[in-house]
């Protein structure tokens, strides 16, 4: 690993606090993660100079902001890992710009007491705005892609920073250009909001429900905060140091699509192992048909809660598809359980699960 004395030297200037043999497992949400050299830039200034300065001197870093879509390996990170820290939000008459290192919720309730409307139906998501565009994050019928004005990046191949349009990002389902590459920096991003105070139109039928609304209809965007957030919570969704629920990444597989050509097999292989006069969820989407990850997981026996109270890593008691540190777990014990989860739906429906988080040293 690089050393702090290394590291300040050259750093010197660039506004980093630099420490070392920092545990990661402090710093990302499934509380997982072995040492690590941290230069932490509380500026966008201090973001820009750390990293052009690690990369001319060939030094491997790590961007962590968040860290709440991370399993990193118990051995750490041979490198230097660059905490972004930067976390200044302007509100404009229907627009909002937050830094990368902003706390993502605490964007959404600025936004919704400022009276705009959009990113409601995103509250309670933990991690970074910065974080955002890269995931193309979604929930309840919402994503960043739909309201992502413009975002600021660092290109490390040129050490040139700008503003890039949404277009430039190739957003598709919980991806962009950005996650499947390490040559940008986000440093800030823009959405457009709606002066008006209304949601977007409700495209989530659970959400729906319980505002009393139809499907397409708009609420007030407090309501619609109010009601995901205990949606969320109810979960296990919403980070709580008390809730070892909490104590994970989120969904941890994305909802797999189908091609139209292998569905029919996948769903006789629902009726032969789940019943011929189930309904199977699924949603129509660009490439395929979407299914519900977490409804195939339960359905192939891995139940809320599996594989048990004793083990140190477990499936959400709420929700199945979280994977959560009980307390005591390290990366290794989250591996073989996403492993023997993803195998056992492969197994019984023919259909494999794709890794939502970003895997640093370990392999699924």
């Amino acid at each position: 690993m690089v050393s702090s004395d290394q590291l300040r030297d050259l750093l010197s200037g660039a506004g980093a606090v630099v420490r070392e043999s920092v545990r990661l497992s402090e710093l990302t949400t499934l509380r997982v993660g072995g040492p690590a050299t941290l230069a932490e830039c509380d500026s966008t200034e201090a973001l820009i100079a750390t990293v052009r300065a690690l990369d001319a001197a060939e030094i491997p870093l790590l961007l962590i902001a968040g860290g709440s879509n991370l399993l990193i390996d118990d051995a750490g990170f041979d490198g230097v890992v660059v905490r972004v820290a930067n976390t200044a939000v302007e509100l404009g008459a229907d627009s909002v710009t937050a830094e990368a290192g902003a706390n993502w919720d605490a964007v959404v309730a600025a936004t919704v007491a400022a009276g705009l409307g959009g990113l409601e139906c995103l509250s309670g998501i933990p991690g970074s705005a910065g974080a955002t565009p890269v995931q193309n994050v979604g929930a309840y019928g919402v994503e960043v892609a739909a309201l992502l004005r413009r975002v600021r990046l660092l290109d490390r191949r040129t050490g040139e920073v700008r503003w890039v349009q949404p277009a430039e990002l190739g957003f598709g389902y919980r991806t962009s250009v950005l996650k499947h590459s390490d040559d940008a920096v986000v440093l800030a991003v823009e959405f457009a909001l709606d002066p008006s105070g209304e949601s977007a139109p409700l495209r989530y039928g659970e959400l729906a429900k319980v505002l009393g609304a139809a499907e397409g209809e708009t609420r007030p965007a407090a309501q619609v905060r109010t009601e995901v957030l205990r949606l969320r919570a109810g979960k296990g969704m919403v980070l709580d140091p008390a809730d070892n629920d909490t104590w994970s990444a989120g969904s941890f597989f994305t909802n797999p699509v189908v091609p139209e050509d292998r569905l029919p097999q996948v769903l006789a292989a629902i009726a032969e192992h789940v019943g011929a006069d189930v309904r199977v969820p699924t949603y129509p989407a660009p490439d395929g048909t979407k299914l519900s990850a977490g409804w195939l997981i339960e359905r192939a026996g891995f139940a809320k809660g599996f594989p048990g109270a004793e083990a140190a890593a477990r499936l959400s008691t709420k929700h199945t598809l979280a994977l959560t540190n009980r307390g005591s777990a390290r990366a290794a014990d989250i591996v073989a359980l996403a492993r023997t989860v993803r195998a056992g739906v492969e197994e019984r429906f023919g259909v494999s699960l794709e890794p939502e988080p970003v895997t640093v040293g370990v392999t699924l």
